[in-house]
Parts: C-alpha cells; structure tokens; sequence
C-alpha cells in the first residue's frame, strides 16, 4: 500500500514538473521571439524566418525609435507620470481601503461611501463628460491630466479593503490602548503587514500608468507632452512621414511594421521588468504570520 501511494506520489509529480514547465515555456519562448525579431533585419522577418534567435542582426528598428529627439523627453514624462501616479493613487487607494475596512458601527457612513465607489464601475458619464471635466479644470496638456483622473482604482481599492478586514482586530485595539490614533494604526501597524497586497496594487499601478497610451493622445496637445507609450505608437504604429528628414526615410527602408512594433514592445516591457523581480519576494510571502500572540 505504501509502495504504491508512493509510485502515485511520484506520477504526480512527474506530471506537475512536465505541466508547469509547458506553461513557463509557453508564457517565455514569445517573450524570446518577439526580441528575436526586433534584432533582426526587415527581410528575415517579414519573411518569417526569426524563430528564437536574431537573423542577420540589425539594431536598426532601434536607431529609428531611439534618434527621435522626442523619445527622451516622452521617456522622462513617463517616469514622472509613474512616480506622481504610483504615490497620488498609493496614498488615496491605502487610506481608502483603510477607512471602507471598519464595520458600520464605527463608520456610520461606510457603506454609503462604499457604494459610491461600487457604482462608479458599473456605470459610466462616458468619454465625452470624462474629457470635458479634465478641459474645465484647466488640466489638459499638463502632466495632472495624467495622474489626477485615474487616481483612485475601485478594484485595487477593495482588494486593500478586503486585506484590511483580514487582519486580526486585537492589533487596532491594542494600538488604541497605547494611545494611537488611526493614523498611527494605520502606518505603523496595518502598513507593515500588507506588504504583499501593497506590492501587488503598486505593481497593478506601475503597469498602469506605464502602458496607457490613449489618454496621452486624447489630453496632451503638443506631441512634446506625449508619455512613452503615446509616442511610440504615434510614431511607430502611425507613422507620421510628415516631418521625416531623409535620413529617416532611408532608415524606414531597412525596417518594417514587425521588427519596429517588436522593438516597441520590448522597450515598453523592459522597465516593467526590470521593476517586477524587487516586488515578486513579497508574492510568496505569507500575509499575516504570528502577528498576534496567544
């Protein structure tokens, strides 16, 4: 008996190493594909030749993203509208959650608020009432126009909210006890131990802010004030032949929509890349681990 439970221990791990590294090599080997591609010439790829591994090497899709003297301004816009956004929308969503996580009997008023919030994913005014607010609160064209707007996320919102009411309620009472406010209790205590969900909703923002390019488009009226992502598909995936020296003529000869639209994604992912590894640490941890005492 113990023989075989321990022939079907065996199977079963057999078959949950060969699964799990068919999903890995599914969610890894575009990833390899798509950078393949970016380094190779025009030719090699439009004749779908690039499997894994660059053919007839070319960092000519990237000169043509990288000489547009744009790109380092829409880039530095980009990394300003994450931090703004990332600490604006941190802060509203922490002490949100917070506030929607106490019981009705010490927020008389949760309730109504939390509905207020629900509602707003349900329904919506629309993209026209969405752009006038922004243009009679005179933020178009400024870097507010991306940050203010989509501050408060009700979906990261009631994940923290449900984090919060997880939490054992001995660590508030004991705060109160010692003379703490909810502020206190708040930074000092609830902050500390959501370090998982924190990274998590951090993360969800980062890539938010990073990836949006329509509001860029719709809100700025100057390309100059284009985000990273904006840029790159106006430049890119709407090519504006308009204004291209010759030099910028010759270089679209070399490339073409594949290996530019693969450098595109590359560069777009690779800073969200480079982020995820310092907050993965705080996915595997365990949420609330002997945080109160018997």
């Amino acid at each position: 008996m113990i023989q075989r439970a321990s022939v079907t221990r065996s199977l079963f791990n057999l078959c949950n190493h060969i699964f799990l590294i068919t999903l890995s090599l599914l969610c890894i080997l575009p990833v390899i594909q798509v950078i393949a591609v970016s380094f190779s010439s025009s030719s090699a790829a439009a004749a779908g030749l690039v499997k894994l591994w660059p053919v007839e090497f070319s960092l000519k899709s990237y000169e043509f993203i990288l000489k547009k003297k744009d790109f380092l301004g829409s880039f530095l816009i980009s990394i300003q509208r994450v931090i703004l956004g990332t600490g604006i929308s941190m802060f509203l969503t922490v002490t949100l959650g917070y506030a929607l996580s106490k019981e009705t009997k010490d927020f008389r008023m949760r309730t109504v608020y939390a509905w207020y919030f629900v509602i707003t994913i349900l329904f919506s005014g629309g993209l026209i009432p969405w752009y006038l607010t922004i243009k009679y609160t005179h933020l178009l064209d400024t870097i507010w126009a991306l940050v203010i707007p989509g501050a408060v996320t009700v979906f990261n919102v009631i994940l923290l909210l449900n984090f919060f009411r997880g939490l054992p309620k001995e660590l508030e009472e004991s705060s109160f006890i010692d003379g703490g406010s909810h502020w206190i209790t708040l930074w000092k205590i609830y902050l500390p131990l959501s370090l998982p969900a924190i990274a998590t909703v951090t993360l969800f923002t980062i890539v938010g802010h990073w990836n949006s390019w329509f509001d860029g488009l719709m809100l700025m009226n100057s390309p100059s004030h284009y985000p990273l992502a904006t840029y790159l598909q106006t430049a890119i995936i709407q090519q504006d032949f308009s204004n291209m020296r010759a030099e910028d003529v010759k270089t679209l000869s070399e490339i073409s929509d594949r290996t530019t639209r693969a450098a595109q994604i590359f560069i777009g992912a690779l800073p969200i890349m480079a982020v995820y590894p310092f907050l993965q640490k705080y996915f595997m941890t365990g949420l609330v681990m002997g945080s109160v005492k018997e």
